[in-house]
């Protein structure tokens, strides 16, 4: 078995890019949630709230030719690629290492859906025949795996990709799917991650749902993860990718070494579309304890997946407590930055191994009367807290009943 160790991780959030930024918005405890002006369009749609990114532009020096099969959600990706290779020193004034494209390194990444701006213009050429919008990158900007597929293209490689569309999952799934493809020797350096573009068709998902907040006078109190006021998720925007490479070759190079991935769980509820599952929930992260080859003790803290929704915040809460009991610190990101949907298990990844790194982890905002359904747990609120640990968890559910369960070491030299 080989070990897999972090060396580069590139986001794109709508904090920043940069993790001193974004923990001191935590720690200011800033949303980035604010009303959208949904209501001429959109009458139908009652939950009116996102987290986009702010006035986003890709990298001035991309041309129109590397952009054109790329929508919003691949450009976001490949971006927060380029800033994981610059940070392991694999991009440097403006080229990849030339060795890489021979094969070993690959791309594990995945989103909801493709853009729905190109979803739109087939939607058009379906129902009218014809579009002005639509071309000859229509499909490959929308397509499900366009994440994985652009980032290969972009960087000329030529090792495996594997795509991971699978919601929520998406991000963690990438991560967990490339962790394994190292650890079994199939390949020794991964992309992985994922991402996801703002759109009100994803609003209307949950609204439909009754999922989606429609608090929609008060952006800065919403989400609000585990509190028995919740009334549901706010849509995020985001991307997040992660540089792995198998110890040996990390260290061979040189490498800057962030963190050991150490652990992976994965399994599927088998019972309903969107009815979370506290039973294989727990088993989901007992498949990761057991993975990683240590007992719950060890985890300092767990990442929730906290999406402000009154099954999911009960399902996990309760599960989480029967693998860890009443004093696990949890807290959850989502409060900040709204549900970023494809992205949210590689963000949130990233939060849990920079805050393991600080000693100081974010509380949950705006939660303020835990839900008495809830799991008996350590809801970290207020001012955040320190924690001084060796090892952390990330937790990511989706639709479909998909469970994800990563673990993150410390690293010392």
């Amino acid at each position: 078995m080989k070990r897999v160790v972090i060396t580069g991780i590139g986001a794109v959030t709508a904090f920043g890019r940069h993790w001193a930024p974004i923990r001191q918005c935590f720690q200011h405890k800033k949303s980035a949630v604010r009303s959208m002006d949904f209501g001429a369009l959109y009458k139908d749609l009652e939950a009116c709230l996102g987290a986009p990114i702010p006035d986003y532009q890709p990298p001035a020096q991309w041309t129109r030719k590397q952009m054109r099969s790329m929508g919003r959600v691949s450009m976001l990706c490949v971006d927060a690629a380029q800033q994981a290779l610059t940070e392991a020193g694999l991009f440097v004034d403006g080229e990849i290492a030339a060795y890489l494209k021979d094969g070993r390194l690959g791309v594990a990444s995945g989103s909801s859906t493709g853009s729905t701006k190109d979803v739109c213009a087939l939607s058009e050429l379906m129902l009218s025949g014809q579009s002005s919008n639509f071309s000859a990158n229509t499909y490959v900007r929308m397509m499900p795996h366009t994440t994985a597929a652009n980032i290969g293209i972009f960087f000329g490689l030529t090792g495996r990709i594997i795509p991971t569309s699978s919601a929520c999952s998406s991000g963690s799934q990438g991560i967990g799917y490339a962790y394994e493809a190292i650890k079994y020797g199939m390949i020794p350096m991964m992309l992985a991650g994922g991402g996801e573009e703002f759109c009100p068709s994803e609003v209307y998902v949950f609204d439909a749902l009754y999922a989606a907040s429609r608090n929609n006078d008060h952006p800065d109190q919403t989400p609000r993860p585990y509190d028995r006021e919740r009334d549901g998720l706010v849509i995020g925007e985001g991307a997040g990718i992660f540089v792995l490479e198998e110890l040996e070759h990390a260290l061979a190079r040189g490498a800057n070494i962030i963190a050991e991935i150490v652990g992976y769980g994965a399994n599927s509820d088998g019972s309903h579309v969107t009815r979370p599952q506290r039973a294989t929930m727990q088993r989901c992260m007992e498949l990761a304890l057991k993975d990683a080859g240590i007992g719950p003790e060890k985890i300092g803290y767990v990442n929730g997946h906290g999406t402000a929704t009154e099954q999911g915040d009960i399902a996990e809460t309760q599960a989480t407590q029967a693998v860890f009991g009443s004093n696990m610190p949890i807290s959850s990101q989502k409060s900040y930055l709204g549900h970023t949907l494809g992205a949210c298990g590689a963000l949130e990844s990233w939060f849990s191994i920079e805050m393991m790194r600080d000693g100081w982890f974010a509380p949950t905002l705006n939660l303020e009367n835990v839900d008495e359904r809830c799991g008996k747990l350590d809801y970290i609120r207020g001012e955040g807290r320190e924690i001084y640990t060796d090892y952390v968890m990330n937790n990511n559910f989706a639709f479909g009943g998909v469970n994800t369960s990563l673990i993150f070491k410390r690293w010392r030299d």
